[in-house]
């Protein structure tokens, strides 16, 4: 029995893990606990020394010392300051006017405001929660279905997930020992490629059912001209002279990839702002425009996240900041936001550091008892055994990717993503690395894969978000004065469902086309390295003699 033991410490020990975990015991207890009875069997067993728990001290100061890990409460605290201080309102209203005579333009305007969210806060909950009291109740009042209501809201808060600055990929970058930097320029396009999808299931939902997603009446619509006119001719100039401005300051530079498109993005948002607040000075001073109203108000509704972002996303790119440092400007940035915006106070500062604390201490929670976990898993070689049956998978590196993402679906049902990352990828990453998979295109791919957690009906953290500020019951809506109906439980689970088969199909897309992510290791060199010739130039030097050493003789 003692052999047997020794032999299969490792399944067990996971198994057992799994068990707890089913059980509803918390991830950090599970994995400290577990961690600990499995050190003390063995150092009874003889298969640890004495001495064996003395090392677990360095392991939890690690966590403690670990800096990557600090990006996560800064970028926790810009997240929850914007989402408090109403920029997502703001957004959403402005896009919505924007898009709304479109069929479906509601739709597209909380998928866009989700992925700018997405860009600005990185934290899930305060996306769905933002969406969900401003943009639901708008939805309903117009008609739209509320399974697709349900869905694009919580697919759209999902989108913090994958798309920089994104807490996922900071987590997956420490646990695979790869830069955050590279893992957030890696999931750039796979970010809006995944919010373009959503947008195409909402123009075919809208195409095939006319219905379930309407056009807002042109009476609804703010923002027009005197002359009646929506203004859109204007905005359309203003956004190509932007672009253009963009790609023209940024054509000589030797910057590429996603670090091209946020630097011409910078460029083009400044060109913009300035042109606006040209726009509204001279109307002060003369009564004259030149932008129309919807163009100058898009435009100071966009610059502020859309400068968030290069703040942040565009330092960490090019080089100039750390994710830390650029989480630090991006919390300072979400602060002068707020005070501009007038929202700021004590209050709302108090409760985002709140907030910041808890979610903070429970990463480092379920680190601490992933380290403990992995102290004993290792000292048995568990993750040899891990690397061993995964490499040996039929297909290669296809069959790996294949198991590991139907895997890591399943696990989604039950876990969150941290537990998801603290418990799950230090055994993959090896094995993949072993397999001559990149480690940050395997990284998104699991990125992309772990944002189900939040969808997966009925345990997904996003549903539960959108539960708690949907409507429970029918109410009066305070526009139209009608009796409307409550969202149910099962209409948001319904909604869900597409959204998460499209989640998958972005799965296969980044599988099938790496190309979306490994744009991060730059332009490929256009030398051929067979053509390469070195010439060693010769040395005229006197031969070498190595003959016995000559030694004089001592001096009298």
């Amino acid at each position: 029995m003692t052999s047997f033991l020794i032999a299969n410490m490792a399944p067990i020990m996971f198994g057992s893990l799994v068990v707890m975990l089913l059980l509803g015991y918390p991830a950090a207890f599970s994995l400290g606990a577990v961690g600990l009875f499995y050190a003390l069997i063995g150092i009874e067993l003889g298969e640890f020394r004495p001495d064996f728990l003395q090392a677990l001290p360095e392991r939890v100061y690690g966590v403690m010392n670990n800096d990557t890990l600090l990006a996560i409460p800064f970028f926790t605290f810009m997240g929850l300051v914007l989402e408090r201080s109403g920029m997502a309102e703001d957004l959403l209203d402005t896009i919505g006017q924007l898009f709304g005579t479109i069929r479906g333009g509601l739709a597209y305007a909380v998928i866009f405001v989700g992925a700018l969210l997405a860009a600005t806060t990185g934290v899930v909950a305060a996306s769905v929660i933002s969406m969900g009291l401003i943009s639901l109740p708008i939805m309903l009042r117009y008609g739209y279905d509320r399974r697709l209501a349900s869905g694009v809201i919580a697919a759209s808060g999902t989108l913090a997930q994958i798309i920089p600055p994104s807490l996922v990929l900071i987590v997956m970058a420490d646990q695979l020992g790869k830069s955050v930097g590279d893992m957030y320029e890696g999931a750039f396009i796979p970010g809006l490629v995944l919010s373009a999808l959503y947008a195409g299931y909402a123009f075919l939902v809208s195409m095939i059912f006319p219905k379930a997603a309407p056009g807002l009446p042109p009476e609804a619509i703010g923002f027009r001209e005197d002359s009646g006119s929506r203004g859109l001719t204007s905005l359309g100039m203003l956004f190509l002279a932007s672009c253009v401005f963009g790609w023209y300051v940024m054509r000589g530079s030797e910057y590429h990839g996603a670090d091209f498109v946020v630097l011409c993005m910078f460029s083009g948002i400044v060109f913009a702002f300035a042109v606006a607040v040209v726009n509204w000075v001279l109307e002060r001073l003369t009564g004259y425009r030149f932008l129309s109203r919807m163009a100058q108000q898009t435009t100071f509704v966009m610059v502020p996240p859309l400068f968030l972002i290069f703040l942040v996303l565009g330092t960490i790119f090019i080089g100039l900041a750390t994710p830390t440092e650029g989480g630090a400007m991006g919390a300072a940035g979400a602060i002068i936001l707020g005070a501009i915006k007038r929202r700021l106070s004590f209050d709302l500062v108090r409760q985002a550091v709140e907030s910041t604390a808890k979610l903070s201490a429970f990463v480092v929670f379920i680190l601490v008892g992933a380290r403990v976990f992995s102290l004993t898993f290792y000292g048995v070689n568990g993750h040899v055994w891990v690397e061993h049956l995964l490499t040996s998978l039929p297909g290669g590196q296809v069959g790996f990717l294949i198991f590991v993402n139907a895997f890591v679906f399943v696990l989604a049902f039950f876990l969150d993503f941290f537990e998801l990352a603290f418990i799950i990828i230090p055994l993959l990453g090896p094995a993949a690395e072993k397999l001559g998979i990149d480690l940050i295109w395997f990284g998104v791919i699991l990125g992309v894969n772990m944002q189900t957690s939040f969808m997966h009906p009925p345990f997904g953290f996003a549903l539960f978000y959108l539960r708690s500020v949907a409507p429970k019951e029918s109410y009066l809506d305070r526009v139209t004065g009608k009796r409307m109906e409550p969202v149910t439980t099962g209409q948001i689970y319904w909604g869900a469902v597409p959204f998460v088969v499209i989640q998958l199909i972005m799965v296969m897309l980044v599988i099938i086309f790496p190309s979306m992510v490994m744009h991060y290791k730059g332009t490929a060199s256009t030398v051929d390295p067979n053509s390469i010739k070195i010439d060693i130039p010769q040395i005229d030097a006197p031969p070498l003699d190595f003959g016995p050493p000559q030694i004089d003789p001592p001096k009298q």
